[in-house]
């Protein structure tokens, strides 16, 4: 009872965040629209595995480069006339991606997206400026809540509309990718007309004034020890799902209305591992036995993944990979920023996206370059062999710096 009371107090308690989960949730949902129809993209473009696989990672690389650069730009201008800058580039790029009716303007449109990838930094600035400390991590862990109900949602619209040929064969993503423009420009209005600026003018002057203080990361053995743990996982996570349309479209035979079905059926699941089962699993266990019930299940299905050549199968790992997942990749970022002191939680967390943003890029093309040129089940046994780091490195205790300092304290006391 309390803990509902306490989840209920946690959504009410800051409603000018609503506005922010909405745009968030409609942006990635026009992105969610276009995954089903990659496998596609072989055919009707005459192109290989690995070549798709260069197509999501192109995005990532342009996105680990500009996203920081806007980060900058916002400390210095504000945060909503760079979300809208942002958005309206994704906007753009999503039009660029209906009207492609080649391989090369398909690149030029995920060039565009990554360029203008400022709005997961830019969002949790948001965050960061309007939530105290004390409050902020439930709130960011709303950024996940956006992606998972996206993804809910979106692959099974995406697989629906690949049935609806707007402008004909030759631009065969011009449905989903009006519907994705449609839903970017709703994203512009909502931030235009609701989202206030979380960094006016008068907090930047006073910023400004405000003695700036170094902090080397890596110079805390905690942190890079656990972000090195993190790397093996979010690589070998970001491999799974970047390479998972591929792997059911050209092993598995499915077309894009198959693939929206299968990828929502794992997105239903999805929440209710987050809502339901999870949060049993940690009252039960307790986060160190959760993480490592998660961690294990990862490896474990991964490297069935690649034996896999039945759709009930898949759909069995899916599941189980969803709650692998959910036990483990949101404690594992909480047990980072515990090792690192409130003003250093910015810093920590940008390693954690530049990790992201280097696995969506060497991911997928690792994963569709092994489906290109060896056998399927490799694919599952080099997952599985980068998830075993990370499942290896969580039986180190790693003593939260704040119970650190509280120990240090009662010495210096006695």
């Amino acid at each position: 009872m309390v803990m509902k009371e306490r989840d209920r107090q946690d959504k009410i308690k800051y409603p000018e965040l609503n506005a922010v989960w909405l745009g968030l949730f409609v942006d990635v949902l026009g992105f969610y629209l276009i995954i089903p129809f990659l496998p596609s993209f072989i055919d009707v473009f005459n192109t290989t595995p690995l070549v798709i696989g260069l197509l999501l990672a192109t995005n990532a690389v342009f996105t680990l480069f500009f996203a920081p650069i806007w980060g900058k730009i916002s400390d210095r201008i504000g945060r909503k006339p760079v979300l809208l800058i942002s958005q309206m580039g994704t906007f753009t790029a999503f039009l660029m991606l209906a009207f492609s009716s080649s391989l090369e303007m398909l690149f030029l449109a995920r060039m565009v997206d990554g360029i203008f990838g400022g709005n997961y930094p830019i969002v949790k600035a948001i965050i960061s400026d309007t939530v105290p400390p004390k409050d902020r991590g439930p709130q960011m862990t709303n950024v996940g809540v956006a992606h998972v109900l996206a993804g809910l949602v979106g692959p099974g619209l995406g697989g629906i509309l690949s049935f609806i040929q707007i402008l004909g064969p030759k631009y065969p993503v011009a449905t989903a990718g009006l519907v994705a423009a449609a839903l970017s420009f709703t994203t512009i209005y909502i931030t235009f007309f609701f989202i206030k600026e979380s960094w006016p003018k008068e907090k930047r002057l006073k910023a400004e004034k405000e003695i700036k203080v170094k902090i080397k990361i890596r110079e805390n053995k905690d942190a890079s020890y656990l972000l090195t743990q993190y790397a093996f996982h979010t690589f070998a996570f970001i491999m799974y799902v970047t390479t998972l349309t591929i792997f059911l479209g050209i092993v598995l035979g499915l077309n894009a209305l198959e693939i929206g079905i299968v990828l929502t059926i794992s997105g239903l699941f999805r929440v209710i591992m987050r809502f339901s089962i999870f949060k049993l699993t940690l009252r039960l266990l307790g986060e160190n036995k959760t993480t490592k019930l998660g961690l294990f299940i990862i490896v474990i299905t991964f490297f069935l993944v690649g034996f896999v050549r039945n759709i009930w199968d898949m759909i069995i790992l899916m599941l189980l990979v969803s709650y692998g997942v959910s036990c483990s990749r949101g404690l594992l970022i909480s047990k980072i920023t515990q090792t690192v002191r409130p003003n250093e939680m910015g810093k920590v967390n940008g390693y954690i996206t530049t990790l992201d943003s280097l696995a969506q890029i060497i991911g997928p093309i690792i994963g569709t370059l092994i489906l290109t040129l060896y056998a399927p089940a490799w694919l599952g046994i080099t997952m599985s062999i980068i998830a075993l780091g990370a499942f290896i490195m969580v039986f180190k205790e790693i003593i939260p710096l704040y119970l650190k300092e509280k120990q240090f304290d009662v010495k210096e006391l006695t």
